[in-house]
């Protein structure tokens, strides 16, 4: 697990370059690289919340303010404090977040509309995939569309699941804010509480807002976290980051782009087909918020210091650690849930994508293990993520939870392994990513013959008229209607 969960911690630090590092970052408008997605201050490289730039809304209002810009400036403060929504002022997040990819990504490229050929391929690339997919996992096909997006598009499109993701962290400052103050000060200190959280609000919306815009540069689809980003049955591909992912692999562009198509088009199938699938993930990630603590010492002397002269001071202060997670079971159960949750979801694509893709593919080899250095060293979707929830995807993981799925394939095939993901309880754990072997040959319970018992048992007698009326046997026990019923 990061150290520094949410990237909240360790101040700055300085450019490699010193002083020519500093005027570059401020020409480019700081913090945007994919090191530091959050801009938290908590990775290298990165402006953090005192940082110059896009990504310090209070630095770029009274950085270098001119007298004629001054009215501009107290209003955009002022929609800032009259901000009256949720714990994330999320329309100014979107806001910033297309700023950020009309500005261009790290490499340079622009974002640009997407043309017909570009669309066209992508379609038949994720046609193909999916055809190629029915002969490495039972589970049918889950996208019901293929799309192509501009950095744009998948801005607008994945919104609402960083919502999900953010609002349970940012509650928790909100609440923190509130409850620093004792309850006999708080009815005289309303307003100041109310700006606070106000102020809060538009920091946040202001960081994730330059985050997303930053990993809009880099995601070539709407699942590079293992985590379903985007809308339920579409499956979404970038052209112009697939262009740039695959420039420098000496690899046809076609493999590149239907190789990247297996890998969205398996994790479309997954969380299409395993339906309590998302609602795990997120769950463990809401789970593993709410253990989030503040230091409320420092947040109290914070709001006892507050000057609103300077806007600053509570940006500075959120920068110097006040979060960290709870030393809890519960909370070590939520990470170790979330952790392997994810593992399982990205083993099994990489091994699904690969035996798909082996037979047909001669860059297949090169392609996979390219996109698993791109996790171990740190890719701009790896270290969001990291930022956002504390956790890092380690790579040990994913390696050990594909070679069981692959040891799982051998031994009981593709439906046996597919089967697995019925119940969340048939799962393996983190200690049988230890000893894959061990679970492989281990009997397993089967939870559908446990569910077809309670459901008889539910239902009594009224199930009787409908076994009649199907011709079945009329125990409806025999060994014919047993797979009907398990299928």
């Amino acid at each position: 697990m990061s150290d520094t969960p949410f990237g909240f911690g360790l101040p700055p630090e300085e450019p490699d370059d010193g002083d020519e590092g500093k005027k570059k970052d401020q020409q480019s408008g700081g913090g945007q690289g994919p090191a530091n997605p959050f801009g938290f201050g908590g990775l290298p490289g990165a402006g953090g919340f005192g940082g110059p730039g896009a990504d310090n809304p209070f630095a770029a209002m009274f950085g270098s303010l001119n007298p004629s810009d001054l009215g501009a400036a107290f209003q955009q403060l002022g929609q800032m404090l009259s901000y009256e929504g949720g714990p994330v002022n999320w329309d100014m997040a979107k806001q910033i977040a297309r700023q950020t990819v009309s500005q261009g990504a790290a490499d340079g490229t622009k974002d640009a509309s997407v043309g017909p050929a570009e669309r066209n391929a992508v379609q038949e690339a994720v046609r193909l995939a999916d055809l190629w997919l029915d002969d490495a996992t039972s589970l049918p096909s889950g996208a019901g569309t293929a799309v192509a997006w501009s950095r744009a598009e998948w801005v607008e499109a994945t919104l609402p699941a960083w919502q999900e993701l953010v609002d349970p962290v940012a509650e928790r400052v909100g609440t923190a804010m509130g409850d620093v103050l004792p309850e006999e000060m708080q009815a005289m200190a309303g307003p100041l509480i109310g700006m606070m959280r106000s102020m809060g609000g538009a920091m946040f919306g202001t960081q994730i807002g330059q985050a997303v815009g930053v990993l809009a540069g880099e995601v070539v689809g709407s699942s590079d976290i293992g985590l379903p980003l985007g809308p339920a049955g579409k499956a979404a591909l970038l052209p112009a980051n697939i262009e740039s992912f695959g420039k420098d692999l000496s690899v046809p562009q076609e493999e590149v782009r239907l190789y990247l198509a297996l890998r969205e088009a398996a994790h479309q199938r997954l969380f299409a087909h395993v339906p309590w699938l998302r609602s795990h993930l997120f769950g463990a990630v809401d789970g593993y918020a709410r253990g989030i603590k503040v230091d409320t010492a420092k947040l109290e002397d914070v709001v006892g210091q507050f000057d609103p002269q300077n806007p600053e001071q509570l940006q500075d202060a959120l920068q110097q650690g006040m979060f960290q997670p709870e030393d809890t079971p519960e909370q070590k159960a939520a990470l170790a849930r979330l952790e392997t949750a994810l593992a399982l979801v990205e083993g099994w694509v990489d091994a699904v994508v690969h035996a798909a893709a082996k037979p047909r593919l001669s860059s297949a080899d090169a392609l996979r293990e390219t996109l698993r250095r791109r996790r171990a060293s740190g890719g701009p979707a790896e270290q969001t993520f990291a930022t956002l929830i504390g956790l890092e995807l380690r790579p040990r993981r994913l390696r050990d939870a594909s070679r069981l799925w692959a040891s799982l394939t051998d031994a009981r095939g593709v439906d046996g392994r597919d089967a697995l993901w019925h119940h969340p309880d048939m799962l393996p754990t983190a200690s049988d990513l230890d000893d894959p072997d061990g679970f492989v040959h281990r009997e397993q319970i089967d939870f559908s013959e446990l569910d077809k018992m309670l459901g008889e048992a539910a239902g009594g007698s009224a199930g009787k008229p409908d076994l009649k009326k199907d011709e079945g046997p009329e125990g409806g026990t025999s060994g014919d209607t047993k797979g009907d019923d398990t299928e």
